[in-house]
């Protein structure tokens, strides 16, 4: 079973900053669904930067979400979250 996301913060060019259970921290590019109609409303920017995490997972106030496993696996991993 892959890490949930514990942390998200939208960055410019509709990407996600994600700090996942295993405190691996990844970048995700959310452009490739805006193509797509269920995801048609977070090509507004000020829509898209109100992600949160729900569920171990990211959701926006249009319903919108993404499947952990997917996020994850799909990321790409900068390294680990430091905690001390």
């Amino acid at each position: 079973m892959n890490p949930k996301v514990k942390e998200v913060k939208p960055l410019e060019g509709y990407k996600l900053f994600l700090v996942f259970t295993n405190n691996e921290i990844g970048i995700f590019d959310v452009s490739q669904y805006l193509d797509d109609k269920f995801w048609n409303g977070l090509k507004d920017y000020e829509v898209f930067k109100r992600v949160k995490v729900s569920g171990g997972s990211t959701e926006w106030s249009n319903g919108a979400d993404l499947c952990p496993d997917e996020i994850y696996e799909k990321s790409t991993i900068l390294g680990k979250e430091v905690v001390a």
